[in-house]
């Protein structure tokens, strides 16, 4: 892994274990919790549920992607390393 892709990807495992992210984290799953299909009024609400749903399973899915992309290239970077050697 190139040294700057080390540095991304260390940058925001460090971010993920400050105090603000995690309450981002709540916070989300919380917003998350918060729509009801009761709540739906029209097929406009919908959309616009369906929307916002959307972005917040991506943001509350982000620290997971980050960290399954970091383990696949440090995964990726050993076995390299053992082919290499052999």
């Amino acid at each position: 892994m190139a040294p700057e892709e080390q540095k991304y990807y260390e940058d925001y495992i460090s971010m993920f274990m400050q105090d603000g992210w995690l309450q981002f984290e709540k916070d989300v799953e919380e917003n998350l919790e918060s729509y009801s299909i009761e709540a739906i009024k029209d097929e406009g609400d919908l959309r616009f549920i369906q929307g916002q749903l959307s972005i917040l399973n991506s943001m509350k899915n982000f620290r997971n992607g980050i960290e399954n992309a970091y383990d696949n290239l440090q995964e990726q970077d050993s076995e390299a390393d053992y082919v290499q050697a052999i």
